[in-house]
């Protein structure tokens, strides 16, 4: 899934109450298996002028990036997070561990060829799901309408717990860019 989705989702889903420190582990923990790629692929597109098509066409694939990638996915170190969050009674570690868990299996069923590997460091071995979330050769034409309405729905979720009114902008401004982004997606791919 896109990363707003991703954040629109994990809030919903472990935000409860939608503020303050729980909000911010929530988001974090959703956030956190893409971040490595905005940073590498930001440093590589805007500080050192590599091509797109070399970022992703070559960098995203390579072992170097793969392997960065296998560690910010990996079930097993996300499942150790939740479970020494649960051990110690770490509220924040347990909801930010439970929303990357869940970008994780999200992405683990929405990415066909293009998939990370999510067992390190036993195995790096790659699902390659028969659906995709932005490639209309794997069905994307009916996976984006379900991730648009789950993300409205998400959404109307963290809406009706009382958002702030700077919060309300921000997880509008997520679904503008989800809603944004899935039609590219559809348009182009």
């Amino acid at each position: 899934m896109n990363t707003p989705a991703h954040l629109l989702i994990g809030a919903a889903v472990f935000a409860r109450p939608a503020k303050g420190r729980v909000l911010a582990a929530v988001l974090i923990g959703s956030l956190l298996p893409d971040l490595s790629l905005y940073l590498m692929a930001g440093i590589s597109l805007h500080v050192l002028a590599i091509p797109p098509q070399v970022v992703f066409r070559e960098l995203y694939f390579s072992t170097a990036w793969q392997t960065v990638f296998a560690i910010d996915n990996s079930f097993l170190l996300w499942g150790l997070a939740l479970l020494i969050g649960l051990w110690r009674s770490w509220r924040l570690v347990v909801l930010g561990a439970g929303a990357g868990l869940l970008h994780l299996v999200t992405d683990f069923v929405l990415h066909a060829g293009d998939g990370r590997p999510q067992f390190w460091p036993f195995s790096g071995w790659v699902f390659h799901s028969p659906v995709s979330y932005w490639d209309s050769s794997h069905h994307a034409f009916w996976v984006a309408p379900v991730l648009a309405l789950a993300c409205m729905a998400a959404y109307g979720a963290l809406w009706l717990r009382g958002l702030t009114p700077g919060a309300k902008l921000f997880f509008g401004a997520l679904l503008l860019a989800e809603l944004w982004v899935a039609r590219q997606w559809l348009l182009f791919f």
